[in-house]
């Protein structure tokens, strides 16, 4: 009886082992403080034809909160994905939610206010009107919006998802980083019925490369986005996947607001 108690129980040590092993993947930095909130996106997963791993929050554009971070995003207690470019601690790209910049009240440039250097693809909600656009712009005074006081605008490079013939030059002109090399990617899409995506790539790939997965993988009419800042700052807080880039800080992420859970009655 000794001998069968102790095999059952090496037998149950065993199991716990390799549970533990599955969840420690799944789960690779015990710092990752946000899992298990209750959260306000769907997550997806596709795989391209030609091998490009995207992941995809889906999300409510009400439930969309532009902010500066600061840290590696695995160390904020916070869903979302990176924002858009930076240099030190300055913000290169727009970030702006009604009417105020993420990276302070100031409209200097580093606040979020600009897109440095280039009028560049920014994302806007435009919440009096409940219409999404990518709008080229250099700052928050370009953007077009019904009410100031109701809207938000993320900066990037326009992907022109409906301009074949045309996206190539746009983004060349927009100065997309490292486009002809094989990096992590970034960005953010919608389509004609209000339906919004933050996508990371964990598939080092091209900038056209992840365009064309980026087409495979949103559905729907009217699509649009654009590039997000890349290579090792693409990352992503997810219950279901935890993506780090290189493990830098990160300036500015694009977080999703946490699910109102009602009290039982």
């Amino acid at each position: 009886m000794a001998v069968r108690r102790t095999a059952a129980l090496f037998s149950g040590l065993l199991l716990l082992s390799a549970a533990l092993l599955i969840w420690s993947v799944k789960r690779p930095d015990s710092k990752v403080l946000f899992q298990g909130q209750p959260h306000a996106y769907k997550y997806e997963e596709y795989v391209s034809s030609e091998g490009v791993r995207l992941h995809l929050m889906r999300v409510a554009p009400g439930d969309v909160e532009l902010r500066a971070a600061g840290v590696p995003l695995k160390e904020t207690a916070a869903y979302g994905i990176n924002g858009g470019f930076f240099y030190e601690k300055a913000l290169l790209s727009i970030a702006i939610m009604n009417d105020r910049p993420a990276g302070g009240d100031e409209r200097g440039p580093g606040s979020g206010w600009f897109n440095a250097k280039y009028a560049r693809g920014t994302l806007v909600w435009d919440g009096a009107s409940r219409l999404f656009s990518v709008q080229v712009v250099s700052s928050g005074d370009d953007i077009a919006v019904l009410d100031r006081g109701h809207y938000w605008a993320q900066g990037g490079v326009s992907m022109n998802l409906g301009d074949e013939a045309g996206w190539t030059a746009a983004a060349a002109a927009q100065r997309l980083p490292f486009s002809e090399e094989r990096r992590l990617r970034s960005g953010m899409v919608y389509n004609a019925a209000g339906e919004l995506r933050l996508i990371v790539s964990s598939t080092l790939c091209t900038g056209e490369a992840f365009r064309r997965a980026v087409l495979e993988a949103v559905p729907g009419e009217g699509r649009e986005g654009i590039y997000l800042d890349g290579d090792g700052s693409s990352q992503m807080n997810a219950d279901e996947a935890v993506l780090t880039g290189d493990g830098r800080p990160v300036m500015q992420m694009i977080a999703v607001k946490p699910a109102i859970v009602k009290e039982a009655e």
